[in-house]
């Protein structure tokens, strides 16, 4: 039965929800909706969302209770929420934060849960067994800590995503702060309140809830301010990560601009330039570089030209040894790394 057809929203038991775009409470549902759902389709009049795992166990990690995400969809939708997608909210959000990952006194990665159970089960998966070291109880076993990734990509796999309150090394540190004003045009400067808003959540006061994550924001809402305003938070070392050369020196004049930063302090490292210094920024492109062995000279004795992998070498497991500019990770302290556009990532690193 109809509850309110005025309400822009109707939410469907296949875990779909459609949002009319000219409701006048489009605005405030799409803003709800975003917490908590992920964004399929957005055509000129209906958009669609879809309430997935994922999507709910973030809204999870970023303190958003079941009754609140439920308290929306009833708020917004114009017929009744179906039966299955409450109890479903329910369950999923209920499952972030069993396990929690921690660090052991003697700084060994940790995996603990309340629930002998539950323990019992996660670490009797195939995903999981191969990464534990040791059982220590029926609440904790211990983890490869070199696999963190992996450990936290078998638990959501296996559909018990785990809160990790692991916490992260501090780096070497680095004085720096945001610029009053431009240096380029002189112009005041400062963070906008969401992306200062961006900042914080990210940060979490410095707290083990802190560190980790990826900054979502529209195109040209200033995603790399929100990463200066990290790097003036944690006041160390900074490896960038970005696309190509033409966004590392965007990167650059960004930094020289509104930052304290002296240009000494600021490197690029690209095919062009190998430069190491306290602010470091990078593409993705070098650092996934790999040499291949070369077959012999050109006819003219000038030129070189790459082999074509054999079957044997393609088979060959990949090892950070195999990228020659790998090391770059290790070789200054880095207490901070932004991964720019994030989603081009090329390969797991």
């Amino acid at each position: 039965m109809p509850v309110n057809p005025m309400n822009p929203m109707v939410v469907q038991s296949d875990h779909t929800v459609l949002l009319e775009v000219d409701n006048p409470q489009y605005a405030e549902a799409r803003d709800a909706l975003a917490r908590f759902a992920e964004l399929e389709k957005s055509p000129e009049h209906i958009h669609t969302y879809r309430l997935s795992p994922l999507s709910l166990w973030n809204a999870a990690a970023s303190g958003l209770g079941a009754d609140g995400i439920v308290e929306s969809l009833v708020r917004y939708s114009k017929y009744d929420v179906p039966g299955n997608i409450q109890a479903d909210v329910r369950d999923y959000v209920s499952r972030f934060g069993r396990l929690k990952l921690r660090q052991g006194a003697a700084g060994e990665l940790l995996l603990t849960s309340d629930d002998p159970l539950l323990m019992l089960e996660v670490s009797r998966n195939r995903k999981l067994r191969p990464l534990i070291r040791e059982e220590i109880d029926q609440y904790t076993v211990r983890v490869d800590s070199g696999l963190r990734g992996h450990v936290k990509k078998a638990l959501v796999d296996i559909g018990y995503p785990a809160e990790d309150l692991a916490g992260y090394v501090d780096g070497a540190g680095l004085a720096l702060h945001l610029l009053p004003a431009m240096r380029s045009a002189g112009q005041p400067f400062s963070l906008r309140h969401y992306q200062q808003d961006a900042v914080e959540v990210f940060h979490a006061r410095g707290s083990v809830h802190g560190g980790s994550g990826v900054i979502v924001l529209p195109c040209g809402a200033g995603k790399t301010l929100v990463g200066m305003g990290v790097m003036e938070k944690l006041q160390t070392n900074t490896l960038i990560l970005t696309t190509n050369t033409v966004a590392v020196r965007q990167w650059m004049d960004e930094l020289h601009d509104k930052t304290s930063l002296d240009p000494a302090e600021i490197g690029e490292y690209t095919g062009d330039v190998k430069e190491i210094r306290p602010v470091t920024v990078t593409t993705y492109q070098i650092l996934t570089y790999r040499e291949r062995r070369k077959r012999g000279a050109a006819a003219n004795g000038e030129s070189w030209f790459d082999e074509v992998p054999t079957d044997d070498e393609l088979s060959q497991p990949l090892t950070p040894a195999s990228f020659p500019h790998f090391g770059l990770f290790r070789e200054r302290d880095w207490g901070l790394v932004i991964y720019d556009e994030v989603h081009l990532l090329p390969a797991p690193v």
